[in-house]
């Protein structure tokens, strides 16, 4: 017969089972298996979202009688110390555990004692992930509308403010009708309401909540999906416990939007790399956002521009990626869904 599993092992080895589902292993896995299985050193991105949804999970637990209400306060008291812990950049990430979910649930074990193994009934990490995911995403686009609006203003303030400038309009980047600078800067205006009109469409797809899917088909015991989604400001619950799971689409849209949003960026970026050229010497940068050259040091190198318009590569290489990597998979999740987050975490920066 085979030993039983053991819960840890010696300082620096590979663990010989994981605690999380260990039960029916006699063995742990190999060093390289550990070392690829891993997603700690990504995820941990989602640290915040993990607690948020894990307070929300909690709450509805008690409420609903599955949890006692004394475990679910202690739960949610070690919940908000670890929040605390994560804001102050004192969380102790321990890399042995896998990924954020073992680590927030390892933690609250330390603070509060069994009592924290009761968090995890009702829930798997595959509807946690794609409820911390979905809450992610949806942070950044709220970010990234408020930086676009801000652009907006900037680009609107310059164009009043040259509304009498002439300048040559082009076509095959040849010389064609006369147009005024601010006309030129409100082209970028109209695009970029545009980018934020698919972000804002993007967001309202992906605000419904996984939460309650739990590892494909739901749970026996009686949840409260919806009291959860109204905790974490979705619209409601998804319809579909297999797609809650399985779906990407919103990191996906993300990504497009995202890509056509950092297009516009780079064709701006262009424009201001050839404006400030010899050749067209429309418009001069200031030191802040130009580099000198070693040899020659009669230049300034619009570099902040040149690199402003290559980020699209790395945008658009995210999206490309995440569709080549959720093209084949059969319903419902499957290991390959662990590369949903790095690129789409470069993307977003």
């Amino acid at each position: 017969m085979a030993k039983p599993p053991t819960k840890s092992s010696a300082p620096g080895s590979p663990p010989t089972a994981n605690a999380m589902w260990g039960g029916r292993f006699a063995s742990g896995p190999a060093a390289v298996m550990a070392a690829i299985n891993t997603s700690l050193d990504v995820d941990k991105r989602l640290a915040a979202e993990d607690v948020e949804g894990s307070l929300a999970h909690a709450e509805m637990l008690g409420a609903q009688g599955i949890v006692p209400q004394a475990d679910v306060t202690s739960i949610i008291d070690g919940l908000k110390k670890i929040q605390n812990e994560l804001a102050a950049g004192s969380f102790p990430f321990r890399p042995e555990m896998e990924d954020i979910h073992m680590n927030v649930e390892a933690r609250l074990a330390e603070l509060i004692g069994d009592a924290a193994g009761r968090l995890h009934t009702a829930r798997s990490r595959n509807d946690q992930v794609a409820t911390d995911f979905r809450l992610w995403v949806r942070r950044q686009i709220d970010a990234i509308d408020r930086g676009l609006q801000e652009l907006q203003r900037a680009l609107i303030d310059k164009a009043e403010a040259e509304a009498a400038t002439i300048m040559p309009g082009f076509t095959h980047l040849q010389t064609a009708q006369p147009v005024t600078f601010g006309h030129h800067l409100l082209a970028y205006v109209e695009m970029l309401g545009r980018d934020r009109s698919r972000f804002k469409d993007a967001r309202q797809r992906l605000n419904e909540s996984p939460l309650g899917a739990a590892a494909l088909a739901g749970t026996s015991f009686p949840i409260d999906r919806h009291r959860t989604a109204m905790a974490l400001e979705f619209t409601a619950p998804m319809a579909n416990s297999l797609d809650a799971v399985a779906d990407r689409d919103f990191a996906i849209e993300f990504l497009a939007a995202a890509s056509i949003c950092a297009m516009h960026m780079s064709r701006f970026a262009e424009e201001i790399v050839l404006w400030c050229s010899a050749q067209f010497q429309f418009i001069r940068l200031s030191d802040a956002f130009t580099t000198g050259s070693s040899i020659m040091p009669q230049k300034r190198n619009p570099d902040a521009a040149e690199l402003s318009r290559a980020k699209i590569g790395r945008i658009l290489g995210a999206f490309t990626g995440l569709l080549t990597v959720m093209k084949g998979l059969p319903l419902t999740y499957s290991k390959d869904m662990q590369e949903d987050k790095a690129s789409t975490f470069d993307a977003a920066d």
